[in-house]
């Protein structure tokens, strides 16, 4: 074929992949919604949404520009979400959604740099049963958060005067101070200060200015008459507890994937991602947008991995401004209460705040777990599973259940457990921990950064009596990454690493936890602790520096910079110790000094 034809060959190629391409791609703007009109286009982007579902669309654009979602015209639907709040606090369940992507298949929603901007409580995005879908370049933010902001301007003569955040709506009746925004008003105080000049985080009270005679003196700035005597400069921050709306709901979907999203506020719980299989989050920002001038973007978790399966990666991202942890990792374990007969057994949500939505499908592999030792001690193969109300569920299986069970046992989801990859994020300005993980799976934490997280920057549990969060794990490594002066307000043995399984009984021969290797990582600490681990086999802490630092005061009660509490297989080696490093001692409980390898390190004292 002459060079010619060739050509005109390619060209017409060309032109009818672009002609597809252009047909499989549908604009908000085709729909006349434009930006930067601040309308309410609730109602419009989710006809567009909905009609490229139909259509087999494979991208939704948006021109770069501010979109403003209102609750009116919003798709409200009832879920379950783990993690939010009780009967008592929300007994509906419904969720005010912004935009609702249900059944998607090979989707991309492409943001341009958009903002969106939400009015009101609302959650801002909901994925179900979805598959193959990609947001990127989106950034997402609330007119009104519901965490309203304050700085202590003037602390004097038994008077507080306090600047308010220019985007924080209050009134002031009877001589106190109420909070409110567009549809609610703050009745369940949550408090944390912010100090500005140390970086630190801490619980506070926002009830002696609650109760307080208060009067404003000028717009934006408000004097209380109250005996407390705040750090001036310092900001309070101060939030409703109840989380009847999520930042982002991910249900039961497979291959999602957040790009280039920015995060800058979410009210309740963050992004939720619910029994999802697959789930990449790259260079998603949550964070506060600089402009606004706020320091807080959550009102609880950021990133929230609940029961989820394949792989979780986090890799990339920012975080700055969280009311709770940064990212949460972890299963749900449910109480044995009933044996209907040989094959079945009748299991119950314990948590107030966990309970209602699917934890087992048939065909699910479970562990049986004995709530005393947090040992998985058989497995089971789940034929069906029967919802019963909202908090009891009856599972069948196809063998007879194991006849060692015991009372509060509990039924561990095994095959909904992730695989995780958490690599090249920067945590700070967060009040608890960097993260917490639980799962059987391979787990690799490495090339963080966590600065001045209020509690364990790394925490593993394993839980059967409080949030019943599982499992324990079988293969963590957590390496080459930086601590800087964490753990100041708690965490167990207010330790930068704490493993710490909820078992009752504490057996070395009996470990909950196994195989995690703690190496090449750089810890800058002002205090003593530097991990914590109980019932775990197979610790390896090897190749670390501890360097001491001095911006913070020693603190903690625990003057011991490693603490191990029913473990076995322990090996500390090549330890590298710079600057006058707090304790260089180890605490045993519950195991012999047998049980410990010391190699290549610094004397450590045993006490």
């Amino acid at each position: 074929m002459p060079l010619f034809y060739r050509f005109y060959a390619a060209l017409c190629g060309a032109l009818l992949l672009l002609s597809h391409s252009q047909a499989q791609t549908v604009s908000v703007a085709d729909a006349g919604i434009r930006p930067d009109t601040y309308e309410n286009i609730t109602a419009r982007v989710q006809q567009v949404i909905d009609e490229a579902i139909r259509t087999g669309k494979t991208t939704v654009t948006f021109p770069k520009g501010r979109y403003d979602f209102w609750p009116d015209g919003a798709i409200r639907e009832r879920y379950f979400i783990s993690n939010t709040a009780t009967e008592a606090e929300d007994s509906l369940k419904i969720r005010t959604i912004g935009m609702l992507f249900r059944n998607a298949r090979n989707l991309t929603i492409e943001g341009s740099g958009a903002l969106f901007v939400f009015h009101g409580k609302m959650t801002t995005i909901v994925l179900e049963h979805c598959e193959n879908v990609k947001l990127q370049n989106i950034q997402v933010d609330f007119e009104r958060p519901t965490m309203s902001e304050m700085r202590y301007a003037k602390v004097a003569n038994g008077e507080v005067e306090l600047d308010i955040q220019r985007d924080a709506r209050y009134a002031i009746r009877d001589g106190r101070m109420e909070w409110f925004g567009e549809g609610w008003k703050t009745t369940h105080f949550h408090a944390v200060e912010f100090d500005t000049t140390l970086k630190t985080m801490r619980y506070s009270d926002w009830k002696p200015f609650a109760n307080a005679q208060a009067t404003e003196i000028s717009p934006g700035r408000v004097r209380f008459k109250t005996p407390v005597t705040p750090k001036p400069g310092n900001i309070l921050t101060v939030r409703d507890i109840i989380r009847d709306q999520v930042g982002m709901h991910i249900r039961e979907c497979r291959n999602v994937t957040l790009e280039d999203v920015g995060m800058h506020y979410m009210h309740g719980l963050g992004i939720v991602s619910q029994y999802t299989e697959n789930i990449t989050m790259r260079r998603v920002t949550c964070a506060p947008r600089p402009e606004t001038g706020r320091m807080i973007a959550s009102s609880a978790d950021f990133m929230h991995f609940s029961g989820c399966r394949g792989k979780v990666t986090v890799e990339d991202c920012r975080f700055s401004g969280a009311h709770d942890d940064p990212i949460n990792v972890h299963g749900t374990n449910l109480r044995i209460v009933g044996r209907p007969d040989a094959n079945a057994l009748k299991v119950r949500f314990m948590h107030g705040q966990s309970y209602g939505f699917n934890a087992f499908f048939p065909g699910d592999t479970v562990a049986f777990v004995h709530s005393a030792s947090m040992e998985r001690f058989a497995h089971g193969l789940v034929k069906t599973a029967s919802r019963l109300n909202d908090r009891e569920v009856l599972l069948t299986f196809e063998k007879p259940v194991p006849a060692g069970l015991e009372e509060h046992d509990c039924v561990e989801n095994m095959t909904w457990t992730p695989e995780v990859l958490i690599r090249g994020n920067h945590f700070t300005r967060t009040n608890t921990r960097g993260i917490l993980l639980t799962t059987p799976r391979k787990a690799v934490i490495e090339n963080n950064t966590f600065f001045r997280t209020g509690m364990s920057a790394v925490l593993i549990e394993a839980d059967a009596e409080g949030w019943y969060e599982s499992g324990p794990v079988r293969d963590v490594t957590i390496r080459n990454n930086e601590f800087i002066d964490c753990a100041y307000q708690g965490g167990p043995g207010n330790a930068v690493i704490a493993i710490n399984p909820s078992n009752k009984v504490v057996d070395a021969r009996r470990p909950v936890h196994f195989n995690i290797r703690i190496e090449g990582n750089t810890f800058k600490t002002f205090d003593y602790p530097v991990l914590y681990a109980k019932s775990t086999r197979g610790l390896f802490f090897g190749n670390n520096r501890i360097i001491r630092t001095n911006d913070l005061d020693p603190q903690s009660g625990n003057h011991h910079m490693f603490w191990f509490n029913g473990c076995t297989n322990v090996e500390v080696s090549d330890l590298k110790l710079e600057g006058e490093v707090l304790g260089k001692n180890i605490r045993l409980e519950n195991m012999p000094k047998s049980n410990i390898k010391l190699s290549g390190s610094p004397k450590l004292i045993f006490e």
